[in-house]
């Protein structure tokens, strides 16, 4: 296998799993850098600058959510959680201070790299908070930034301009989960919960215009009480598992 050369900083207590995960990275063609307690992890990530964070929360020295808003004040490497907590408040807050995604244990190896690389890819084209540029495709959706059009299967579905905002906010974050309150204040710039129903509302005419049904054209997926994800540019929509989190 290929030696993509990507820097990859685990964080992890738990050394059977921390040495697993190191395998499995290793064993993909990543570098793995490895950290046993916050601290330690926040100085190898001050002197390596690693591409991608594997993060577990329940640390010994601090809470690992105290190495996101760290890493957050300065950086957008991307952080993938990996946690024993379960529940959606813990989700969210993670995904609300700046985590790209949210892998709960125990974990699959195939799910967990499949996150890695959706992380790293969105990463990559990711501009620091201004709309992309050019187009976006995934599957049969396509969205021409310049134009403010956006197409299923070469049929322009016609958008209002909020709906519009919404969808271009989502596609410019795809593969990663956007929480209500970030897609709020990146559309009406507020947080109360008036403009957290409006987004369902619109989120309902959008996914209606896109023709999105059970088991196909799901361009973008509701996770459950946290947020919304737009499949990206491989067709990635595997969503969270909050199978636990269903009433």
């Amino acid at each position: 296998m290929s030696n993509n050369k990507f820097k990859v900083l685990v964080v992890e207590d738990e050394a059977n799993i921390c040495s697993f995960i190191e395998t499995l990275l290793e064993t993909n063609g990543y570098q793995a850098l490895v950290a046993h307690t916050c601290s330690m992890g926040l100085t190898l990530f001050a002197s390596h600058n690693p591409d991608l964070v594997i993060l577990d929360l329940g640390l010994p020295d601090r809470d690992g959510l105290e190495l996101i808003r760290t890493v957050r004040q300065k950086y957008m490497t991307p952080i993938v959680v990996l946690s024993a907590r379960t529940t959606e408040q813990d989700k969210i807050e993670a995904l609300d201070l700046g985590a790209n995604d949210y892998v709960t244990k125990p974990f699959g190896t195939g799910e967990l790299m499949a996150r890695v690389r959706a992380a790293l890819r969105v990463n990559r084209y990711s501009t620091a908070g201004s709309l992309p540029t050019g187009t976006f495709t995934a599957q049969d959706l396509e969205i021409n930034y310049e134009r403010r059009k956006v197409f299923v299967a070469g049929q322009e579905i016609k958008l209002t301009q909020t709906e519009y905002n919404i969808v271009a906010f989502l596609s410019e974050h795809a593969g990663r989960v956007m929480t209500y309150a970030a897609i709020v204040r990146a559309i009406w710039g507020d947080t109360d919960c008036g403009s957290t129903k409006k987004l369902q509302v619109n989120m309902a005419n959008i996914r209606k215009k896109l023709g999105s049904r059970p088991g196909s054209n799901n361009y973008i997926l509701n996770e459950l009480g946290v947020g919304y994800r737009m499949i990206d540019e491989d067709g990635d929509s595997k969503p969270l598992d909050l199978a636990a989190e269903e009433h």
